[in-house]
């Protein structure tokens, strides 16, 4: 294909769709997938963080996962919204890190929260107190996500901080909108009961 190997002359702007780019970037337009990269890469490194707490285990899903889109992009259908299926590679990756450990009898060593990973909510210009408080609300809602089976933790993250559809979450998940709806019911409830002093 004519622009297979070459970047783009251009950038695409904020506004370009998913689809688009992910058509560019299957011929090989580097700029295309360098757009990706930007728009979806802060998603995908925070729902990769919550899932392996460790810094090193998470730049390397992340970027196994965009080098195995840039393999797949040429066969990428589009069945799936792109942002959904990175949100599934960055899973597998994650879930491959996980048995790498468990393979060499290694844990990733758990990180302190970073408050900015969950939401953005402390004002750094605001009530000194008030932004303490948030971060022990947050560093607290880390330990609880933590404690949440798996499946649990991730439909939940996806769901209530990367907004996807429940159809998205199941096929991030590969499992129903239905079996979706189950496993967030269960993972508000524990959260509820973990963060009670927090209500």
């Amino acid at each position: 294909m004519p622009g297979r190997g070459r970047a783009s002359a251009t950038a695409a702007g904020p506004t370009t769709p998913d689809e688009v780019l992910a058509r560019r970037a299957a011929m090989g337009d580097r700029q295309a997938f360098a757009d990706v990269v930007v728009r979806h890469g802060p998603a995908l490194h925070r729902y990769a963080r919550r899932l392996l707490h460790d810094d090193a285990a998470t730049e390397d899903a992340v970027q196994e996962a965009f080098l195995a889109a840039w393999r797949g992009l040429p066969s990428f259908r589009g069945e799936a919204a792109l942002r959904t299926w990175l949100f599934t590679l960055v899973r597998h990756q994650a879930y491959a890190q996980h048995r790498a450990a468990a393979g060499t009898r290694t844990r990733p060593q758990l990180r302190a929260v970073d408050p900015a990973d969950l939401v953005d909510v402390a004002d750094p210009h605001g009530d000194p107190a008030l932004v303490s408080e948030e971060g022990r609300l947050l560093s607290d809602l880390d330990a609880a996500l933590r404690l949440l089976p798996e499946r649990q933790r991730s439909a939940w993250m996806l769901r209530e901080l990367e907004e996807l559809s429940y159809a998205e979450v199941g096929a991030v998940l590969d499992v129903t909108p239905t079996v979706v709806r189950g496993l967030l019911e269960r993972a508000r409830a524990s959260l509820v009961t973990t963060l009670a002093q927090w209500r």
